[in-house]
């Protein structure tokens, strides 16, 4: 994954767990909801990772595998921009 800012894609947005964007809502999980409130276009691919491993107290490689495959699949559908 670059190691750049990502951000939620325009219009996009958190509402009670339910990633929005135009014309289209997904049910996000709590590990989505997670990740994508920190994909602010300001934070790199590191500092959420790094974030995340602050908060979760879980094992760095564990949540780097797990936050990677996520955020593909999220920009897969249009949700992030990476």
């Amino acid at each position: 994954m670059p190691n750049r800012a990502c951000r939620a894609v325009c219009g996009s947005r958190i509402a009670k767990r339910r990633a929005v964007a135009p014309e289209r809502v997904v049910k996000a999980d709590a590990v989505a909801a997670e990740i994508l409130k920190r994909c602010t276009g300001e934070a790199t691919f590191t500092e959420i990772i790094d974030d995340l491993v602050a908060s979760f107290k879980a094992p760095r490689e564990r949540i780097e595998t797990d936050v990677t495959a996520m955020m593909r699949q999220l920009a897969d559908k249009k949700f992030l921009e990476l």
